[in-house]
């Protein structure tokens, strides 16, 4: 599970230091209790133009409370992070409403997004406030593409003790490679995993936010792989995902350019999954930044047929 800072949590209600010091505090100790389960919390860098008093930004209200309160805070909203939006998924022209607000660019929409790609995300919020409660719905409106809209529902905490009751009973996070390909291979069954497709991470340093994206971008491909129609033309819901996640300069699944293809048609070139005496040329490919990792698979898709994923590590074609 992924874990955000609900910024709208802080909405100017605390009516003096002392109750939002509280606040602070709880929030704080949120974060504590995630990180000894093994999750991180991911804010937003705008997080500290929040304001939680009437009128006073996150950073004028951090001055009033001591050194050591504003040093904890400031270096993990300034520098220790992580930070979603280095990562965001959701685009600012995407439309997620709740409560009849609408939530782009805010945490919630960020993390609605994310549940709808398969990827599990919740958010912790401060309290008192007008979000506490539980779950959030959030529907991201989808009219202008003439596309359904999409609903779920976001787990959301304020109390440290319903969180810690939470992580006691959850499933524990994904911790190796290995324990990624395993389910990877029982969750997507849209896609042909090769049984060796993973063995590139074997001396990679496991990453657990890393690992989280690897998931999204499986999720997304066997999204993809499902909404092919017979001709092999995408659904219009294939359309839109391949709009979303396969054209323009930062999408996050790509071809291979030219240069690459001429020089590396070696690297590229991986056994067939379901036939290891065939190669299959594969320069198509997901892209993983924070280090640098790549997914490759067949490409085009075909109606009735599972999408072959092929490779899954480091980048082939550095120079």
């Amino acid at each position: 599970m992924e874990l955000l800072v609900n910024d709208l949590s802080f909405h100017g209600q605390f009516e003096d230091v002392p109750s939002f010091r509280a606040a602070l505090s709880t929030l704080m100790t949120l974060r504590r209790t995630a990180r000894r389960f093994g999750r991180e919390v991911h804010c937003n860098r705008c997080l500290l133009n929040a304001t939680p008093l009437p009128n006073v930004s996150m950073q004028q209200a951090l001055t009033r409370l001591n050194r050591d309160e504003q040093r904890a805070v400031r270096l993990w909203l300034l520098k220790a992070g992580p930070f979603w939006d280095d990562l965001r998924s959701h685009d600012r022209d995407d439309w997620f409403e709740c409560r009849g607000s609408i939530v782009t660019d805010r945490a919630l929409g960020e993390a609605a997004f994310r549940s709808l790609s398969g990827i599990d995300s919740a958010l912790i919020g401060a309290s008192p406030s007008d979000w506490d409660s539980t779950p959030l719905e959030v529907q991201w409106r989808r009219e202008a593409e003439n596309l359904n809209n999409l609903t779920t529902y976001i787990e959301n905490w304020w109390e440290v003790d319903s969180l810690e009751r939470h992580f006691q009973t959850a499933s524990a996070p994904v911790r190796t490679w290995g324990e990624l390909a395993m389910i990877a291979a029982n969750r997507f069954e849209a896609l042909q995993i090769a049984s060796d497709g993973f063995v590139p991470l074997s001396g990679v340093p496991f990453n657990r936010s890393s690992s989280d994206r690897i998931i999204h971008l499986l999720h997304v491909l066997d999204s993809l792989a499902r909404e092919v129609a017979p001709g092999d033309n995408f659904t219009p819901e294939g359309q839109s995902i391949y709009q979303q996640y396969f054209v323009g300069r930062n999408a996050l699944f790509s071809n291979s350019s030219n240069d690459e293809i001429r020089d590396f048609r070696g690297r590229l070139t991986f056994r067939d999954p379901d036939s290891p005496a065939v190669s299959r040329f594969c320069p198509w490919h997901g892209k993983e930044r924070h280090m640098t990792l790549r997914l490759h698979f067949s490409w085009p898709p075909r109606h009735g047929e599972r999408v072959h994923v092929v490779y899954v590590g480091p980048k082939l074609t550095k120079r």
